[in-house]
Formats: structure tokens, sequence, C-alpha cells
């Protein structure tokens, strides 16, 4: 896509989307294409779809009540179909969804206003590609195919989207959407399920004793079970141990593989807990970096700092954030040059924050550099070869919760 030279996009960029179609005589057309929110300060474009509600102009309210009721009158008249016919408001959409706690909110640890949220939309809900490019085909009889969102323009540096990379749609704002409209469509179902079952009988176990058990996370595998209730290193663990209860003392993400510690009595969790809550653990991580062409002057080591916390829109992204994010801290050791802007690095964790590493990598205030295989945060899929994340946890060093001996594994990565 040719960007104008003026355009917002080179200042802090925009997620951009595509719908597949499948064509009849009447719509030949084969695809179409959205862009989120405005672009330029215009919701039209040629080539892009209108928006799917914008009136003329928005009152601005009187106070915070009279502006919550405006905001529920937009809201309500803020219509979307789905694949059945069916038409149903924003307000519906989001009545049983739990409220967002914006990110000052999430920080100070309130969630004040959360009874008056409770049935008002996140702000911008509808206003993503893919409730555009939805509702646009199924209110002119286009029958969808597929659809793709990716990021155009100026890296973002809070929610870390890199141009030309692929996302999925944001689980705040477009998750509860896309559930209303894909209805009557058929989706492609995916065998999570079997495929986690397959990955637990993968499970290798280093050490065992009766205090604890060190394993080989294999990528792919949850460390403990999600919202679905899925398959997890835990769970699966505690089947095999006649339903034993086995504890994480700390996590893996899904799709990192290596070294996990796990607590088999109640009394070991909470000492390992203790351990890493004082940072008494080194851990060490391997990872291939795929940096930008341009990006080929990485400092052979250092320090990045930069503060985290959940991105409320789009769980569970992270998010840096200088005022309200926590102190993450990553130290790095670039140990080999494996082509021309890629890496392969030491990635040493001294804080704990959820997608630490990986953001760290990403963002461009970091190494601006991800992870290869990254799909959150990263590369556009395929770019680096990459079939997987590739982070891999490698050395961990601990202090054994019974007599306090120093535990030490070493697992290099399977792409060392």
């Amino acid at each position: 896509m040719r960007v104008h030279p003026e355009s917002e996009l080179h200042r802090q960029g925009k997620m951009f989307g595509v719908l597949v179609v499948e064509p009849t005589d009447s719509h030949p057309l084969k695809y179409m294409a959205a862009f989120s929110a405005q672009l330029d300060g215009s919701y039209y474009h040629e080539g892009f779809v209108p928006p799917v509600y914008a009136p003329a102009s928005l009152p601005i309210g009187k106070g915070r009540a009279d502006s919550q009721r405006l905001q529920r009158q937009y809201f309500a008249d803020f219509l979307l179909t789905n694949g059945l016919g069916e038409t149903k408001a924003l307000t519906d959409i989001f009545a049983d969804e739990k409220p967002i706690v914006p990110a000052e909110e999430w920080f100070n640890g309130t969630d004040r206003h959360t009874t008056e949220r409770l049935h008002l939309p996140p702000s911008g809900a509808g206003e993503c590609c893919a409730p555009k490019l939805l509702q646009y085909a199924l209110t002119h009889n286009m029958r969808p195919a597929c659809l793709a969102e990716f990021w155009v323009g100026a890296p973002s540096r809070t929610e870390v989207r890199q141009e030309g990379c692929f996302y999925a749609p944001c689980s705040g704002r477009c998750v509860p959407i896309l559930k209303h409209m894909l209805r009557g469509i058929d989706v492609a179902s995916t065998p999570a399920a079997r495929q986690a079952e397959e990955l637990c009988r993968q499970i290798a176990v280093l050490f065992e004793d009766e205090y604890l058990i060190v394993i080989n996370k294999p990528a792919g595998l949850l460390s403990v079970p999600g919202k679905q209730d899925e398959p997890s290193v835990t769970s699966w663990l505690s089947a095999q141990r006649d339903e034993r209860p086995v504890q994480a003392a700390h996590r893996l993400d899904q799709d990192t593989s290596g070294l996990l510690v796990l607590a088999k009595t109640p009394d070991a969790y909470r000492r390992l807990q203790s351990c890493f809550q004082r940072r008494d653990i080194l851990k060490r991580y391997e990872a291939i970096l795929a940096a930008k062409t341009e990006n080929i002057d990485l400092q052979p080591e250092g320090t990045i700092s930069l503060p985290l916390l959940p991105n409320p829109y789009d769980r569970p992204r992270q998010m840096v954030d200088m005022e309200h994010g926590k102190p993450a801290i990553t130290h790095y050791v670039l140990r080999r040059r494996i082509a021309d802007s890629r890496w392969f690095a030491d990635l040493f964790p001294l804080t704990g924050r959820t997608h630490q590493l990986r953001v760290h990598a990403a963002h461009p205030l970091g190494l601006n550099a991800p992870i290869a295989g990254d799909r959150l945060y990263g590369e556009t899929t395929g770019e680096s070869g990459a079939d997987r994340l590739m982070l891999h946890a490698a050395e961990i060093v601990f202090p054994h919760p019974a007599d306090g001996r120093e535990m030490h594994f070493c697992l290099p990565s399977p792409f060392a």
C-alpha cells in the first residue's frame, strides 16, 4: 500500500483489514478493504468500505451523567447484523460482558464507576476493520470467505504492533461483536484440544522428588488451565498422579518451550513462590531475534527497562505504559549472528511480567527485533521461516524448597 507523505500513518500507524468474499454474478468483486476508526481525520476514503455508523455530529454532554446518556443513545443506534440476518445494537451485544477497567484505574487497583460502565461498550467498539468489513458484506448479500487484519505505518509504541504484521481481533472490543456477527457463517474450527492432549504426552520429566517436579514443557501447551479449561501441564501431571494437585511455581507462555518448575506440596509451592517473588532465581532464555534489515547494528549486550501492564482492551496482550506500567527489566546478550537480520540471543528476565521478553524484544525502544515466530508482537507469519515462537527457557537455578540446596538445570533449545 502506498502511503501519502502527509498521512498520519507516518506518525502513529493504523490497523487495516481485507475481507475476501465469494464472487457472484451480481457482485464480481472478490475482496474489500477497511481501516480502523478514521484515517487522516475522515471515515471515508476511496477504495475502503464506509463505517457501520457515523452520525454527522456527536453532541457533547454537559457533565458525566449527560455524556453517558448520549453515549448510550449512540451505542443503541449502532446496529450490527450477522449471517442469520439478525440485527443487534452494541448495547445489547455488550450487555452481558464484563466491564473493562481502563489502564489508569487498573494500575490504581480500583474499578470505580464499574456499575455505570456495565451497559456501556468500550470506546471505539464497532469501528475496527473486521466489523466494518463484515457489516458491508452481509448487508450487500455477499458471503465472507476469509478475513485478515494487519498493521500499516509507524510501529505502535504502546501496543507493540509492527508494520506488515497480521493480528487477531482485539479481545475487548471486537471479539464480543464477532461472536454475534459470525452467527450463520461457517467458521473453520481448530482441533486445539486434541493438539493439547498430544502435547501433554510430550512432556518430559527431568527431575522429580517428593517436593517438586522439573519438566521440559513443549511449545503450544498451557502451563495452567485457561478460561476454557483446556489441557495444561498442571492438569495433566495432576491426573497422572492420581489427581494429587501439582502447582506451577512460575509460568511459561503457551508458545514458549523449556524448563518449568512445579510444586507437589502446598509448603513447597509457598517456598518456591517466595523465591520467585524475592528474585532468588536465575532464569536464562534462548531466543532467535528477527530484526528488520535496517536494525543490523544492535549492541552485543545491554539492559532493557520498559514498564508493562495488561492491555485492558486486548488481553492477554501487554502494553508499554511509562506512567502506569509496572517495572519490567530484561538483560540480553547477543551470542551469534545467524543471518543479515537474525541473531541467536540469551535473555535474562530480572522481573517476571507477562510477555516481558516478547515485548522488550519487539518494542522500538527495546531491541526493535521481535522474537521469530511471535504471533502477538512480532513478525509477519512465516517471515523468518519460524513455525513456532523461537523462545525457550534454557536454564534455571533456584534453592530446593526443603533443604535450600542449589538446583541447577540446563536444557538447550531445539533451535540452538
